[in-house]
Formats: structure tokens, C-alpha cells, sequence
């Protein structure tokens, strides 16, 4: 990258730093030599169709050199611990200032991350204990010897033997009652039980004494003689409970073999630990009481109710502690997420609510002239929640902050000073600035998205009728209040309602679990390794390996780059990745193969002009066209099907949103017939022209026999589905209740739910 050239002196310069962050000639993944300035001190919002090069303006190029000049900044000491990022392709990135990346990864962590951990508001209720038991603040820490439960190591959780699936209580010993494996009748394992002195191996399980059964599980006195081919021994003896603890749970499962690992997991079960119920603490840490609660009962609080909890505290010793503590619980509730608690995994959390836990760390911050850059923030918000999201965005921005926000929400892109739209499709048709101006201008423009802000917001009239209901009953998993609803077959359903309503829970845990046969679509990252693409996720690559092979007369595995025919510096992947503790994997651009993770020998062999590293680089509509083949065009056509024709057959899937993994894994189902579907949000990361490829799938689905069932907040979505359930009223502890059920046009009457709120706004605003 040139930072500086001819054109470039002081004058330049400061004129530039008047204007706003100035990129020229961005050449990153499709961008065809993009300039453009960004303001600063402004909202600048980001539009475009998926894969139209947004992101690769905002993150991978400002975000990136931003945070590469940032570090250039500190010793080399210090350099050499920071991840290293490559120079973007652009002739020119500058007056840039210190980035702060709101992004959707997820928030990481382990077992022992939790809301109250990540925002570091739990340390502050820690030192509210430590003040009134006259302790140390570690003796409050679950993640402290001091604090810490002994039984589970403060998880809350612990993995525990089941005796009930280890043993079959009809049988005795003698008859196969140890289910476990390897403890076959007459074998060595098996004589420690069936040889020893104080059991009787021909008793049925079921008729043991107290006291023989707890022989059978924890005992641990004298010994018992094994009989082996070379002689017998004695061993002391161990009761199985034990035994089967020590040598398979205790352990560390990660060393053991896969099959291993699977036989041991059969028998145990993952449970609330019993020694401290799940608290995380030992009887130390929970003796001390504020206000007559201890630290677990304030951790594991509603946040909206912590709050006035902490309200009430008024004495000297922790009065201004609850109130820092209050401040910063505000700022969670004014961000939507008020029915969280701090007690909850962050590992279970969404990706739209880590982005906003990630928000609120900031937002008590008085630092000023910062860029905060957000990947489309709005994501798995209510609307109602998006207004409360535009307010923080401005908030921002008047603290004397540029924000970038790449967004593809018509609530969000209304509140911007500038927006950049970019295009004007996707993949190699996009990688240009299409529109620079402001929201009126952008409304006014032939851009897609231009076109898109002018739709008008119709809700569906003629509605299928169902084939039959599949019933949800006295549903009470966590804030569900006994709901019971019908969910009718052969229709298109939405499901709807806030942030914390109730949603995921009804079903994709409840509804999912009664219909085990329904194919459920979610966000979550594919279970595949680095080295996948739409290709091999598809079981493209065997076939495409096997026309490589027999045009060039060679074997089929000098085609993949997992085998012969990787480069050797790369081994393949395209890239070099360094590993960093406590940091983000660093990714650079593999020299040696110019990131086509082949080496030179195999891309001399052609298939019709073509290298494998030229079809792995093609676009899935390109691809289509190349091959001939039926099989492999049916199964590049439901890529296309789902919107997916602008991705590259070799592109890792771990570059891919939310929504593209969603797609992908939908392309692998299309076509049954008789089936139920359930999707979870998939217009996440759709622009408003993507969103009618999707309800045209949906429908396409349902027009073959399916039932498709869809958790969504697009209110395009909601107003086109066949029927509504909507649950509420709020979140958390004040949501779990059916609101609603019915057909669009009814919800447009429905006067106590927040969805028909906002989707009468939608229908008028988009009507004006």
C-alpha cells in the first residue's frame, strides 16, 4: 500500500483530515479500484446486496489498515504479542483514527464466560460482597480457588456417571446387568463385581439391599481375585460408579480416541452440579447477603430486576458501588437485552445479542474521535429493539465519533448523514460505488437498494389453508409460561416477537424436540474443517477431481489440495495462519501459490481450458455454465436457488455470514416433499432484494407439500407468511405468552402486540 505519494504533501493532507477517511483504489477481494471518503464525525452507513463488497470496504480494508497503523504505533516488545495484519490492497488509506470493530463473531470465551464476566459488571457485585463481608474480592470469583465450588470447579455444571444407563436393574450379574462396554460376562472387568466376596452375582440388581447396592456403586473395601490365562491376581476392589468416574469421566476425553470418547459419553449425563445447585461457589462465598440475597441469587436476577435491587442499597459501605454497578446495567437495558442475566453462558447467547454485550462496553466510555465500525447491528432485533439501537448509534456519534455501520435494515440506513451504496450485484457484478449521498437521495436512486426503500409494504391477502396442526402443549421451558399452540401443516408460519420473547426456545428447542424428523436451518457455524468450501460441502470436489483426472490421464488425488497436490508452503490452505494465545488466529496471503493452494505441477492439467484453481475460483454461476455434467449442474442449481450464485466454489465456509451458512445448509434440502422445515431468522445479512429470492424459496417449499416454520423479525417476511404466531409481550421474565396467532391481515387489528405495532408502521411508511 502507497500511504503517501506526489499528490499527497501537507496541504493535501490536511485537507483530507477536514473531509473524512480517504480510500483510493481498494482492490480487496471483488472491489474494482473503489475511492471514495468517508465523513467523519458522522453516521455513514454501508449498503448493498450480500457479496456486493461492503465488507470488504469496511472491514477487511479501513478496519484492517486502521488497526495495522494502531499497532505500528507501540514497541516492537509489545508488536511482536499483537496479531499482524497484511496491508490492504488500495493505493491509498489514510486519516484514519482508532478503530473499534463491533462485529457478529461470536463473543467467545469458555465454559466460565458469562454476561456478568463479559461486560465486567460481575467483578463489580463481587466487590459489593467483598465490602460487606469484609473479604476479598477473589473469595466471590467463581473462577478462584478461594471461590470457587470443589465439586465442579465453579462450572455449575457437572458430568456424571448414570447408573441407570450403566445398569440394567432386571438382570443380575451373571445375566449381563453392567451395560457398560467391555464388561462382558466372565471377563476381566467384569469378575471385579461378579468375583467379589460381598455381591452376589446371581441377585437381581432389583433386589439388592441398601447396602449391597451401594456396594455395587461406591464401595472401595478388601480386595477380589481375577482370573486371567496366565494366572490370577488380586486388586483392591473399586465400586463401578467409581471406577467408571475415575477412568472415563475424570479424564482428560480430548486425549482419548473418538470412538473412545463416544462409548464413555453414552453413559453419563451433563447436569446441574449438586453440591452448590448450580450457584458456581462454595458455602463460604454464598453465607454473605446484601439485602438479604447472596451473590448467586443477584447473578442469576432478571437484569431490569437487579437493577432496582441495587436501587435500594443506600448505605455508605456499598452505595456507590451498587450505583456503578446500576449504571452499567442501565446501559444493557437500554440496549434491549434488560431480561438477560448476568449468570447466562456466553456461549448461549446470539449472535445479535454478543454484538450488543460487545456495544455496551463502550458506550461508558468518554473517549472521543474514535471510528466505531458495526456489522449489520440490527441483526435478530425486534424493530422496536432497532429503534433503541439507533439511539446508541447517534449517541455515539454526538460524543464526537465517526460511525461506520454496514447494514442492510431501512431503519438503520434512515438515521445515516451519509450512505454509501455499493454494487450493483454481487460477486464479480458488484465491487463498485453505485450511490454516495444521503438517505432522501439514496431513496430516490435506481439502485437496487434505492428501489427497495420505495416498495411498498403490502401485506399478504390470500392465505393457504392448512393441511392439519402439529401441537405444541404446556411448553414451560425457561421463560415459556405453559404455552400451548397449534402450529398448522402444509402453510407458511412466522413466528415473531421480541428479543427474550420466547421464540428459539418454543421452537427450536421445544417444537424441534417434539418433531425430531423436522429439518431444522440455523445460523450456527457448518461442522466442517478450515479447508471447506461450497464444493466440498456439497460432494462437488470428488466428481470434479475424477474429470481432472481422466482429461490428463493422472490420479483424481493430485486435484486436491488436502493430499498430493497441495502447495507445499501453505499445505493447501491458501493462506498461513499463526496461532496467537489469548488472540484471534492471524491470516496472511500465501506467496508461494498466490492463494491458490495448489503447487505449480498440478495446475499445468486442464479441464477445458480450465486449472482446478480457475474452477475453484469460479462464481456458482459461472460454474453452471462450465460443466456439462446433469449431476453436478442440479446440485450447483440449489445454490442458486437460495441466492448463493455469486459465491466461489472454493471459498472456505468460514468466511461465509450467518445467513450464506444458513443458505448453504438449505441447499442440501431443497426438493423433499412431506417434510417440515424450520428456518431460524434467514434474512440475517439480506439485502431487501435478497429477501424476495428467500420468499420465494419459502414459498416454493410450501407450493411441494412442505411446512415451513420461520423465527423471523422482517416484517416483508411476517407480512407475506400464511399465518402468525407472535409471542410476548416482552422479554424474558415478561414475555412466554402467546400474544398472538392468525393471519397477517388479523394482526394488522391486533392492538396488544408490538409486532402489529410495527408492521403498521412498515405498511404506512412504506406506503407514504
Amino acid at each position: 500500500m502507497t500511504v503517501t505519494d506526489e499528490k499527497t504533501g501537507p496541504r493535501a493532507r490536511a485537507e483530507a483530515a477536514q473531509d473524512g477517511i480517504r480510500i483510493v483504489g481498494a482492490r480487496e477481494h471483488n472491489l474494482k479500484d473503489v475511492s471514495l471518503t468517508i465523513p467523519k464525525d458522522r453516521i455513514t452507513v454501508f449498503t448493498g446486496v450480500s457479496g456486493s463488497g461492503k465488507s470488504s470496504i469496511v472491514f477487511d480494508t479501513v478496519a484492517v489498515e486502521a488497526q495495522r497503523q494502531l499497532n505500528a504505533t507501540f514497541t516492537w516488545f509489545i508488536r511482536n504479542q499483537l496479531p499482524k495484519y497484511e496491508r490492504p490492497q488500495a493505493d491509498v488509506v489514510e486519516n484514519l483514527t482508532t478503530p473499534v470493530i463491533v462485529d457478529q463473531k461470536p463473543v467467545g470465551g469458555n465454559a466460565r464466560s458469562t454476561v456478568g464476566t463479559m461486560t465486567d459488571i460481575y467483578p463489580m457485585i463481587r466487590a459489593l460482597f467483598a465490602r460487606h463481608g469484609n473479604g476479598l474480592v477473589s473469595t466471590y470469583s467463581f473462577n478462584d480457588p478461594q471461590g470457587m465450588c470443589t465439586e465442579c470447579d465453579g462450572l455449575g455444571r457437572t458430568v456424571q456417571a448414570d447408573v441407570d444407563l450403566m445398569l440394567d436393574r432386571t438382570k443380575s450379574l451373571n445375566e449381563g446387568a453392567i451395560l457398560l462396554p467391555g464388561y462382558k460376562v466372565g471377563g476381566t472387568e467384569w469378575q471385579v463385581y461378579g468375583n467379589y466376596e460381598l455381591l452376589d452375582p446371581a441377585k437381581p440388581l432389583c433386589d439388592y439391599t441398601e447396602q449391597e447396592w451401594r456396594t455395587l456403586l461406591h464401595g472401595s473395601e478388601g480386595t477380589v481375585q481375577l482370573s486371567m490365562k496366565n494366572g490370577s491376581y488380586q486388586i483392591a476392589y473399586e465400586g463401578i460408579v467409581d471406577r467408571f468416574t475415575r477412568l472415563g469421566v475424570k479424564r482428560d476425553l480430548s486425549t482419548l480416541s473418538e470412538r473412545t470418547r463416544e462409548g464413555i459419553q453414552r453413559f453419563v449425563t451433563d447436569g446441574v452440579c449438586p453440591a452448590c445447585d448450580g450457584d458456581r461457589l462454595n458455602p463460604a462465598a454464598l453465607a454473605t447477603r446484601v439485602g438479604g440475597r447472596n451473590i448467586a441469587d443477584y447473578a442469576r436476577m432478571q437484569i431490569s430486576d437487579l437493577i432496582e435491587v441495587l436501587s435500594t442499597l443506600d448505605e455508605p459501605a456499598s452505595a456507590s458501588i451498587a450505583a456503578a454497578a446500576r449504571g452499567a446495567l442501565e446501559r444493557l437495558a437500554a440496549i434491549g437485552l434488560g431480561y438477560l442475566s448476568l449468570d447466562r453462558a456466553a456461549a448461549t447467547l446470539s449472535g445479535g445479542e454478543g454484538q450488543r454485550l460487545k456495544l455496551v462496553r463502550h458506550l461508558g466510555s468518554s473517549l472521543t474521535g474514535m471510528t466505531y465500525i458495526f456489522d449489520e447491528p440490527s441483526t435478530g432485533l425486534h424493530p422496536r429493539d432497532v429503534g433503541r439501537l439507533n439511539d446508541l448509534l447517534r449517541a455515539l456519534r454526538d460524543k464526537g465519533n465517526t460511525v461506520i455501520v454496514v447494514e442492510h435494515d431501512p431503519d438503520v440506513i434512515a438515521i445515516a448523514d451519509h450512505v454509501v451504496d455499493v454494487g450493483p450485484r454481487a460477486g464479480t457484478h458488484g465491487g463498485e460505488i453505485v450511490f454516495e449521498g444521503t438517505y432522501a437521495r439514496l431513496r430516490e436512486a435506481g439502485t437496487l437498494t434505492g428501489q427497495g426503500l420505495r416498495r411498498t409494504g403490502e401485506v399478504k391477502e390470500d392465505f393457504r389453508t392448512a393441511r392439519g396442526t402439529l401441537p405444541i402443549r404446556d411448553a414451560d421451558l425457561h421463560n415459556l409460561k405453559k404455552v400451548s399452540v397449534d402450529i398448522p401443516a402444509g402453510v407458511l408460519t412466522a413466528v415473531t416477537g421480541v428479543a427474550g420473547s420466547g421464540k428459539s426456545t418454543l421452537i427450536a428447542q421445544v417444537f424441534a424436540g417434539a418433531y425430531p424428523e423436522a429439518i431444522f436451518v440455523d445460523q450456527s457455524a457448518i461442522a466442517a474443517s478450515s479447508r471447506s468450501t461450497p464444493a466440498t460441502y456439497l460432494a462437488l470436489m470428488d466428481p470434479i477431481r475424477k474429470l481432472f483426472a481422466t482429461a490428463n490421464g493422472v490420479a483424481p488425488g493430485l486435484f486436491s489440495f488436502n493430499s498430493t497436490g497441495a502447495c507445499a508452503e501453505c499445505q493447501g490452505k491458501g493462506v498461513i495462519i499463526t496461532e496467537l494465545a489469548y488472540m484471534d488466529p492471524v491470516t496472511t496471503h500465501c506467496e508461494a501459490c498466490d492463494g491458490r493452494r495448489f503447487n505449480d505441477a498440478v495446475l499445468v492439467h486442464k479441464l477445458r481450458g480450465a486449472s482446478i484453481a480457475d474452477v475453484l475460483e469460479m462464481p456458482v454461476e459461472v460454474a453452471a455454465d462450465f460443466f456439462h455434467e446433469p449431476a453436478l449442474r442440479a446440485k450447483l442449481r440449489t445454490l442458486t436457488e437460495v441466492g448463493l450464485d455469486y459465491l466461489s466454489l472454493g471459498q472456505p465456509l468460514s468466511t461465509l455470514s450467518g445467513g450464506e451458512r444458513q443458505r448453504i445448509k438449505l441447499a442440501t434440502h431443497l426438493h423433499r416433499t412431506s417434510s417440515v422445515y424450520i428456518l431460524d431468522e434467514p434474512t440475517t445479512g439480506l439485502h431487501m432484494s435478497d429477501v424476495d429470492t428467500l420468499l420465494a424459496l419459502m414459498n416454493g417449499l410450501v407450493d411441494r407439500g412442505n411446512t415451513v416454520v420461520v423465527i423471523e423479525h422482517n416484517l416483508d417476511v411476517v407480512a407475506h407468511a400464511d399465518w402468525i404466531v407472535d409471542l410476548g409481550p416482552d422479554g424474558g421474565r415478561n414475555g412466554g405468552e402467546i400474544v398472538f396467532t392468525g393471519t397477517p391481515r388479523e394482526l394488522l387489528a391486533c392492538q396488544d402486540s408490538l409486532t402489529a405495532e410495527y408492521l403498521r408502521r412498515h405498511r404506512s411508511a412504506r406506503s407514504a
